[in-house]
């Protein structure tokens, strides 16, 4: 063991409701934490080899009931020659200087009728210089260019929509420039990047209970895992054929991992690595 931190007793006690969700993410120097909860949101990155603390930053912002709480995973993107985090939480995007945390644009406007609960579950995705963004408990995505400087909620969120295409607990996944989207009940939206209209969509089996596990993609497949175990694989295309389905007998929330030809898969119970006969 080189180092360790506990970042409540360091910085205090979460106040997420369903506890830390983001994941920690790695720039050339730092590893950096965001926690986004009751008004005492921060970025923090730590040297990776001493574990010392290099620089932290508030990132509060004044939010209706619980949605200054975010469990979305920041980006670590290239821009003239700098590195820039990427941090989607508390009803705007932001990005920062990855050297020290400085604000370099904010992006506002995602829960206009002040509605409360609009907590973020799904991180945001990356295709080219558009992020996009998951809102609206699954009612909302937006596309938003991420090469914009100080306030640019009014230029740079490109496109939208409010008409429930979007994903409240899975990420979606991009492949071969596209956006794909798996609703919490099944639903799956090919999604064009740049304009934010629908290429096509389906819907994989529907059960009594959600889809929590983001899709991944793989070899012209979407690999996708229901809440009650159900494990699904189809084509990727319009007709989602399903071409194989298997139930585990114990609750999937975790993401398939493709490691090569293999696919790493996570239940409550076990740890499962499936490939080729």
């Amino acid at each position: 063991m080189l180092w360790e931190k506990n970042l409540q007793n360091l910085y205090g006690k979460d106040t997420l409701y369903w506890d830390i969700g983001t994941s920690p993410v790695l720039t050339r120097e730092h590893v950096l934490v965001a926690v986004m909860n009751d008004r005492k949101g921060f970025l923090v990155a730590f040297d990776k080899v001493s574990g010392e603390e290099k620089w932290k930053v508030d990132r509060t912002y004044k939010t209706p009931v619980e949605g200054d709480h975010s469990y979305a995973t920041p980006h670590v993107i290239e821009q003239g020659g700098r590195e820039v985090l990427v941090v989607w939480g508390a009803e705007r995007v932001t990005t920062h200087d990855a050297r020290n945390g400085k604000l370099i644009s904010e992006c506002g406007g995602f829960n206009p009728m002040k509605k409360n609960n609009w907590v973020v579950v799904a991180s945001s995705v990356i295709v080219d210089d558009t992020l996009i963004v998951p809102y609206g408990r699954g009612k909302c995505l937006a596309g938003v260019k991420l090469d914009g400087k100080g306030d640019v909620t009014k230029t740079h969120r490109v496109w939208e929509r409010n008409d429930k295409s979007g994903c409240f607990v899975p990420t979606p996944a991009v492949y071969d420039g596209k956006v794909y989207i798996l609703g919490d009940r099944g639903e799956v939206h090919c999604i064009d990047p740049k304009s934010g209209k629908t290429i096509w969509s389906n819907k994989l089996p529907r059960g009594a209970q959600s889809y929590y596990s983001s899709p991944t993609i793989a070899d012209g497949k979407i690999y996708a895992a229901r809440e009650d175990g159900m494990f699904f694989v189809a084509d990727l295309d319009k007709d989602l054929r399903v071409l194989f389905e298997r139930k585990f007998g114990a609750r999937i929330i975790a993401s398939p991992v493709p490691v090569g030809e293999k696919m790493l898969l996570r239940s409550d119970t076990h740890l499962m690595c499936f490939t080729e006969k």
